[in-house]
């Protein structure tokens, strides 16, 4: 039985965590493109909601990770502190602030589609952290006009996108799309849950045999076929994703790459420290995957859960700050996704 569990001890150790980079200024990574010397402008002006954690998306996961652990733990000690912060934070104003960047005319692709999915993610969860959480009511209120926008962007995105993204890093389309979907559908976006079906079928659906020894790469935080499999499984039924599975699935030498943690050889670069990433989002994916797959095979995902959990865990909460800004995002979906949740 795996031996990592999610509790109220770890809870706290995120809560931590999170708390300090949401209140974390600097070092921030801008990625900002000016057209000209009127445009130059510091983090907080540009983002006055999302300008910490070292750059907007990690900004954007952090804050999710605040909500996730208001639903998990609602009495967790550092909850008044989490409600104090996202008061503070997720406003009208800074959210029309961020809206509005997302809106000039050179930042139509800005964090396209790795932050837009995870905005979307922080919605679903405010969504759903409201119906028995009256505080959530405001914060999902006031996140709402930037969810909108950034849906129908990624619905128009995908109408056009003919070809996938399949690296391990912040592009991969799949990630993007399971990230979304569970936006999709508890919000009732049609167009976009049909614009997520639609292509990742297209794009995914006749995939035979999955190379899996050519993954990692050096600096994945994404296993692009685990991954792909996850949101195959989220917007298949499951004896149409028996199928797909059964045509896809990597040899059992191949799939044995899957199915052992890597190794991290220098915590210490940023990059080599998206492997710790590797393992966890992994864990994620075999959560995700596990009932669902062929009986002969669900034990040994239940085991690459734990393993890869094991392997990396520490990072997310002990290690220095180029682990610490994000990994404990992905530490908390693998932990506590629903075993076979279509997200």
């Amino acid at each position: 039985m795996p031996k990592t569990a999610f509790t109220r001890e770890l809870a706290s150790s995120f809560a931590r965590i999170a708390l300090d980079n949401v209140g974390r200024r600097y070092p921030y990574r801008l990625d900002h493109m000016m057209s000209g010397p009127d445009d130059l402008a510091g983090p907080e002006d540009l983002h006055p909601v999302f300008c910490s954690s070292y750059d907007w998306h990690s900004s954007v996961h952090m804050h999710w990770l605040l909500v996730r652990l208001l639903a998990l733990v609602p009495d967790l000690d550092a909850a008044p502190r989490i409600r104090a912060v996202l008061d503070a934070n997720l406003t009208p104003a800074g959210i029309e602030a961020e809206l509005a960047y997302l809106q000039r005319p050179n930042a139509s692709t800005f964090e396209c589609p790795y932050g837009w999915a995870w905005v979307l993610r922080l919605q679903a969860e405010l969504d759903e952290l409201r119906d028995y959480d009256p505080g959530a009511a405001r914060w999902a209120d006031a996140c709402a006009p930037l969810t909108t926008y950034l849906a129908g962007q990624l619905a128009t995105y995908l109408d056009i996108a003919d070809f996938p993204i399949r690296a391990g890093t912040h592009a991969n389309s799949a990630f993007a799309l399971l990230m979304a979907w569970r936006y999709a559908r508890a919000d009732g976006h049609t167009v976009l849950r049909r614009a997520i079906v639609r292509r990742a079928h297209r794009w995914f659906g006749h995939d035979q045999h999955y190379p899996a020894r050519y993954e990692p790469g050096g600096d994945d935080f994404l296993s692009g076929g685990l991954v792909e499999a996850a949101l195959m499984r989220a917007v298949t039924e499951r004896g149409a994703f028996a199928e797909w599975w059964q045509l896809f699935s990597p040899g059992q030498a191949d799939l044995a790459t899957w199915l052992v943690p890597v190794c991290v050889t220098d915590r210490r670069d940023p990059k080599m420290t998206h492997l710790d990433g590797l393992n966890l989002s992994r864990a994620w994916c075999w959560r995700l995957l596990e009932p669902s797959l062929p009986e002969h095979l669900r034990p040994w995902a239940i085991s690459a859960w734990s393993d890869h959990i094991e392997a990396s865990l520490p990072q997310a909460t002990e290690a220095g700050y180029a682990s610490t800004h994000w990994l404990a995002t992905f530490a908390l979906l693998a932990l506590t996704e629903s075993r076979g949740e279509r997200t």
